[in-house]
This record gives C-alpha cells, sequence and structure tokens, in this order.
C-alpha cells in the first residue's frame, strides 16, 4: 500500500513538475512496484539459479492419449484448472535482495500451451521423432520474462495425441505436480483454498520436527557451509520440546546427523565410467513399454525386498550390462546416483514449491548376478532408513539460496562432481486417467540434472504398469535407448530366477 502511494505521488509530481527528479522517482517507484511480489523461498530460488547451459533445471513430462485431444480444448482445461494455482500466472523477478513471484502482466496462455507437429517418419517410428522432440525441447530455456511454463500439443501422435510439459524446478517439485496434474484431468479437483501466508513463512520454516537448534547447528558446522547465524535465518530451529516426539533421543539424532553430515562432505569419488564427465550442449531421451507392477510385486515379495529394491537393482543391471555391451570393465565398480526424498506432508500435497531432500544411492553395476544384486541394493536401501541426509541436503539447498550464484554453484559441486546420475522413482495414480474424455495411456517424466551430472533415470508406476525412462548428455551416453533396452532382459533375468530359487540346491 505504502508503496503504490509512492507511485502515485510520484506520478503527479513528474506530470504537474516535468523534470529529473520527477522521472527518477517515478522510476524509482515503478521499479519497488516490480519487486513487491511474493518472495520465492531461499531453495526455490537455489533451483532457479542453478539453471546452466549444459544442464536446465526443468522437469519435463511426456504423455500419450488415446483418442487424440484437440488444441481449443486443450487450452481451455488449462485456463480452467491450471491458473487456479498462481505460480502458472506468474513470472520471476531477480533483484538485488532476492527473487519475487509477481504476476505476468503480458500473460498469454498461448505463449503457454502451443501446438507441435512431429516430422513424418513413418509408421512405428513416431516415438523416436517425438523422444526427438522432447531432447530439443529439454536444452530450450524457458522465456523468465514470462511464467515459467509450456506445454507442447502433438494433436496427430501415433492415432492419439502426445503432450510434452516444460515446467522450471522452482515452481515445484515432482510430488506437488503429481496433484497439479490430477487437477487437470477429468473429475480432479481443483486446489483447495488456503490463506497465503505470513511474510515470514516459506519452505525453509516447515522444516521436520527431528531438525531442532543444536542439531541444526552441528549439521551445518559438519558440512562447512554455516553456523548458527544462518541456520536461525533458515528457521531451522524448532521448538527443542517438541523435537523428541520421535523415537529417537536427542542424543542418538545428534550423532546421526553428525555422522550423516561427515557421509556427506566426505564422499568418495565416483567410479570413472564413460558415463561421468562433462556434459555437452545435447541430450537424447528413451523410454520402454510398461511391465506390470503386479509382476514386479510378486517378485519383490518372493525375494522379501520392496518393490523399490527390485526396480533400483533393474537400474543397476541395466547401466552395468550397457558398460559391459561398450568392452568396458565392471567388476567391483559402483556409481552413485542422487534419489530425491519427499519430505512434505499430506496436507501439503497442494502446495508449490520444493520439498525434498536427497540421499545418496550407490549402485552396485559391477554385480552381474541379479539376485546377489537386488539383495546388495536391500541392504543399501536399509541402511538409509532413519538417515537425516534428505533433511541436510534440504537445509543445504536453504543455504545455497542465501548466496550468490558463483559461491551456490561451488557449494553444491560437492553433489555434482561425485554423481553420475539422478535417479527418481514416483508412485502414479493406479487407474488410468483421463483428459478431456481420452485416456492418458501412458506418461514419462524427467527431473533435471544439475552440475556436471549427465544421466537421469526415471521410474513411474501408472496404471498398473511401471515404466523407466533415461534421458542423458549426448557427449556421455549418445544412445540412451541401449540403456533402456537393457531393463526388460534385467527384470526378466531376476524373475526366472526367483522362479527357480525353490529348487536351487535340491
Amino acid at each position: 500500500m505504502v508503496i503504490r502511494k509512492v507511485a502515485r505521488r510520484a506520478a503527479e509530481t513528474d506530470s504537474t513538475h516535468p523534470g529529473d527528479l520527477g522521472r527518477a522517482a517515478l522510476e524509482a517507484a515503478k521499479s519497488m512496484l516490480a519487486y513487491s511480489g511474493e518472495r520465492m523461498t531461499k531453495v526455490d530460488t537455489a533451483w532457479l539459479r542453478m539453471d546452466s547451459p549444459a544442464n536446465l533445471m526443468m522437469i519435463i513430462g511426456v504423455w500419450t492419449f488415446e483418442p487424440g485431444i484437440r488444441y481449443a480444448h486443450l487450452r481451455q482445461r488449462v485456463e480452467d484448472r491450471l491458473l487456479r494455482y498462481s505460480r502458472f500466472r506468474q513470472r520471476v523477478q531477480e533483484h538485488a535482495t532476492g527473487v519475487t513471484w509477481s504476476e505476468d502482466p503480458q500473460f498469454d496462455i498461448a505463449r503457454h500451451v502451443v501446438r507441435e507437429k512431429l516430422p513424418r517418419r513413418g509408421k512405428g517410428l513416431e516415438q523416436m521423432a517425438l523422444q526427438a522432440r522432447v531432447a530439443e525441447l529439454a536444452m530450450r530455456p524457458l522465456d523468465r520474462k514470462h511464467p515459467l511454463w509450456q506445454f507442447h500439443l502433438v494433436e496427430d501422435y501415433d492415432g492419439g495425441s502426445a503432450l510434452i510439459a516444460r515446467i522450471h524446478h522452482c515452481i515445484a517439485d515432482g510430488i506437488a505436480l503429481i496433484a497439479v496434474t490430477m487437477s487437470l484431468m477429468d473429475g480432479g479437483a481443483p486446489p483447495p483454498a488456503r490463506q497465503r501466508s505470513q511474510a515470514a513463512a516459506g519452505a525453509e520454516d516447515w522444516t521436520p520436527q527431528g531438525l531442532v537448534k543444536p542439531l541444526a547447528d552441528m549439521s551445518l558446522k559438519a558440512l562447512g557451509v554455516a553456523g548458527a547465524a544462518a541456520a536461525r535465518s533458515l528457521g531451522l530451529l524448532l521448538d527443542p520440546q517438541r523435537a523428541t516426539a520421535g523415537a529417537l533421543g536427542v542424543g542418538r539424532l545428534a550423532w546421526q546427523v553428525v555422522t550423516d553430515a561427515a557421509a556427506l562432505a566426505l564422499m568418495p569419488d565416483d567410479s570413472a565410467t564413460r558415463l561421468k564427465g562433462k556434459p555437452g550442449m545435447a541430450k537424447q531421451v528413451a523410454w520402454c513399454p510398461p511391465i506390470p507392477l503386479d509382476d514386479v510385486k510378486a517378485v519383490g515379495k518372493a525375494l522379501n525386498c520392496s518393490v523399490n529394491d527390485v526396480l533400483l537393482s533393474c537400474v543397476a543391471g541395466a547401466i552395468g550390462a550397457y558398460l559391459r555391451s561398450h568392452g568396458d570393465a565392471t567388476a567391483g565398480q559402483e556409481i552413485r546416483a542422487m534419489v530425491p526424498v519427499n519430505l512434505r506432508t499430506a496436507e501439503h500435497s497442494h502446495d508449490l514449491g520444493n520439498r525434498f531432500g536427497l540421499v545418496p544411492l550407490v549402485l552396485p553395476i559391477g554385480i552381474a548376478n541379479p539376485v546377489e544384486r537386488v539383495y546388495e541394493v536391500r541392504r543399501r536401501m536399509n541402511a538409509l532408513k532413519g538417515s537425516t541426509q534428505p533433511f541436510l541436503t534440504y537445509a543445504l539447498l536453504a543455504v545455497a539460496g542465501l548466496m550468490t550464484k558463483p559461491a551456490q554453484d561451488a557449494l553444491l559441486d560437492l553433489f555434482g562432481s561425485k554423481t553420475t546420475a539422478v535417479v527418481t522413482n514416483v508412485p502414479g495414480p493406479r487407474e488410468k486417467l483421463k483428459l478431456l474424455g481420452s485416456t492418458l495411456e501412458q506418461c514419462m517424466f524427467w527431473v533435471p540434472q544439475s552440475g556436471d551430472v549427465g544421466l537421469g533415470v526415471s521410474i513411474l508406476s501408472y496404471g498398473g504398469g511401471v515404466q523407466f525412462g533415461v534421458i542423458s548428455a549426448t557427449s556421455l551416453c549418445p544412445q540412451p535407448q541401449k540403456i533402456i533396452d537393457e531393463f526388460e532382459p534385467e527384470y526378466s533375468k531376476l524373475a526366472w530366477l526367483t522362479l527357480m530359487l525353490p529348487w536351487l540346491g535340491g
């Protein structure tokens, strides 16, 4: 209100007493107005500034529909449902004191929902053309003068339609975007009405109760990134009386935090494989047909492993097989993958923004025996349970958001320089959804890779099936389809061996 009064007074001064002073006051007031929007949280700011020429911080999704949908109908649905989320009407504005969200005065839905036409490649080759277009769009920056998202509709694709979604990571993480997706679908509910939070509120202010004052100080100091003052500014110092509600006592939790922080800070280098190096300026994507999810569950149950253990074992097996197919020795080798961990609670499921941490998972690509490999993955996953590393990496991102971009880049190199891949596993709806009367047959997405990470692997369960997708820098992996082609054989070998287990050893 005060800023608007200043702008109005400046305009009156400028009109009645023309001169440099009045014009300067008007421009200053306009500038203040431009930056008077909602302040972006520090974690979201870190994601905004993580863009690099080789890795743009966009979540890329691909949906295929049967029968096809029409552009005008999709555009109307987006206006009716998606634009109820204010973030999809807002642009970001960077200035000396931070970043703000503000309404785009030139918002045009036609700029954000666009038509695509793929080159004709003959029957059965439509997916190759779609993959090529997804790869091109993965390297095209979103226009920062407008809201950072875009939908590309291919109205005529393989007897139906295909939709490519590009959404900057500073808007939301993958879990939040599932709620957005559901709101677009037939019968989907709009986002619940919420009161605007207080000015001091932000994603940092709800950090889970297990991080209390002494533990936050220790974790940040152990990481070497900040002290108590920075921790306080992030809202990490919670009520100690409420912090002991979990199973861990304060002393044990303190030891866990220090241990996990040290493990993050002292991560050894990754194995030197052809998949690690400087990513170039081009990407390729690939995905496979769905594997029946019930079959995967049956294998996991027989082996006393989780579905996640089975799927991550297949990831390790496929990457190992790909490397061996190129003549690379993998015996004894491992690669590190960063795995996102959801930190949002159910009541925050519709809130946009980023509320997740990361854990480093070392994949045993050198174990060729599928059963031995899945048990080793299970052991490593169990070791990560109860880890505070997701909270620590979340805090690290918040600290990074306080820094200048060069300092942020140097800090986050801790992950990029010691990581080969980002691996995500997101459970989608069990039943197939409909959009505008058409069935969503398949969907796939990729989260961005940061720094020098050149490989992304996505696992998505949907409609009774589970799919694998790979996005890669062509300088490191020019044909990700060859990794994709190894997933089904690796899963089949594991399934067959599981069936034989009762008879092995007589």
